[in-house]
This record gives C-alpha cells, sequence and structure tokens, in this order.
C-alpha cells in the first residue's frame, strides 16, 4: 500500500502502549483535579492547569490531521476538560489500533515519519512532561515513570546544538509555540527528573 511504513508488529505495538500508559497517567492526574484548581497558574508562564489539558488536546488533534481525521467538535476543555482529554485519547488510540492509519508516512516539522512515530515524539513525550506541569500546578505527585524521564533525557539531550536552539526560539514553529524554555541551572548530581526538567526550561524547585 503506498504510503505505508516498511515496519509493523513489535516497533508498533511498543509505540501504543507507551502511548497508553502515559496517556493513562495524565487522565489520572485531570481527573484528581478539583474545580477550584483549573485556573491555578503551570508552570508554563502563559499557561493555567485548564491551559496545559487544553494544548495536550489541541496536540492530539494535530497527530490526527494529516489522516483527515479531526476531534469530536463537542469537546470542550472549557466545558469539561477530563471528557475532552478522554475524547482526544480515544482519537488517537483508534489510530494506533489501526496498523495501516498508524504505519502511513505523514510530513511533519521534524521531517517525514509514520504517524505512530510522530505521536510517540511529540504527544506521547507531551504527556509526560505536561503531566509533570499539571501535577505541580494541582498539587498532585509529581514524579514521573523512571523509564520515561530515562528515554526522554537520551532524547532530548542527543538533540543538536542547532536545533534545540530553535526548540527554545519563541514563535519558530509557528505563532505562540515554544517547544522548551531557556535551560535552567541544575545541580549535577541532582536526580535525573530534575535534571531533565531544568534542560527543557522548568525549574523543579520552585514552588
Amino acid at each position: 500500500m503506498a504510503g505505508v511504513g516498511v515496519w509493523k508488529g513489535a516497533e508498533m505495538g511498543e509505540i501504543a502502549d507507551r502511548y497508553r500508559r502515559r496517556a493513562e497517567a495524565f487522565e489520572q492526574k485531570v481527573a484528581a483535579t478539583k474545580a477550584d484548581q483549573w485556573e491555578n497558574q503551570s508552570p508554563c508562564e502563559k499557561w493555567t492547569a485548564r491551559d496545559v489539558v487544553d494544548h495536550i488536546v489541541t496536540m492530539h488533534g494535530v497527530m490526527v490531521m494529516p489522516l483527515g481525521r479531526s476531534l469530536d467538535p463537542e469537546a470542550s476543555v472549557q466545558a469539561d476538560p477530563l471528557d475532552a482529554f478522554q475524547r482526544a485519547r480515544a482519537a488517537v488510540e483508534e489510530v494506533l489500533a489501526d496498523e495501516q492509519l498508524a504505519a502511513q508516512q505523514v510530513d511533519t516539522p521534524g521531517g517525514k515519519m509514520t504517524v505512530a512515530d510522530h505521536i510517540d515524539q511529540v504527544v506521547s513525550d507531551d504527556l509526560v512532561l505536561h503531566g509533570w506541569d499539571l501535577a505541580r500546578a494541582t498539587g498532585q505527585d509529581e514524579a514521573m515513570d523512571s523509564a520515561d524521564v530515562e528515554r526522554l533525557w537520551r532524547s532530548t539531550t542527543s538533540v543538536p546544538a542547532a536545533v534545540m536552539e530553535q526548540y527554545r526560539t519563541p514563535d519558530a514553529f509557528g505563532p505562540g509555540i515554544e517547544v522548551f524554555g531557556p535551560e535552567v541551572s541544575v545541580p549535577e548530581d541532582a536526580p535525573l527528573q530534575d535534571r531533565l526538567l531544568g534542560f527543557i526550561g522548568r525549574d523543579p524547585r520552585a514552588g
């Protein structure tokens, strides 16, 4: 079939499983957020806790858009953040469950890749990092899965300096988009999670 990647099976299953685990952890944080916490400031300077979820939901829509799909128009983060995320999650899981859809090659800001790889490298990773943002904003458990921390540390620190500079430049990938903030200095002997957070522009010590 034209436009379908050559890899299948185990790798696709691994991506789907990783997404599912991370989405479940994020959904639990959304579900545990109290009604009076949604306007709390998040570690992202311009975002409230609700804005964090809105970004995640929006990015889910970006993941399925190249397939001619869109999220449920009735979903609203303003009205019901949990319902909006659950619908967005279902849309992505439906794609990952379809081997032909997941293996289609699409154009992305990072180059041509399969839909599954795009999900894995963008929104799946976002669930981990923005899960921390939501937890910090709402007073929940901030611990990330250690395997996710190690994986994200390897991937982020291996980005070429010129590309990382672009990632840290506001609006480089479109109006209002900032992938990472300026690096925050964190002690070299700090836990890897704290070092990862500092590297992507979060201050793990800020209250």
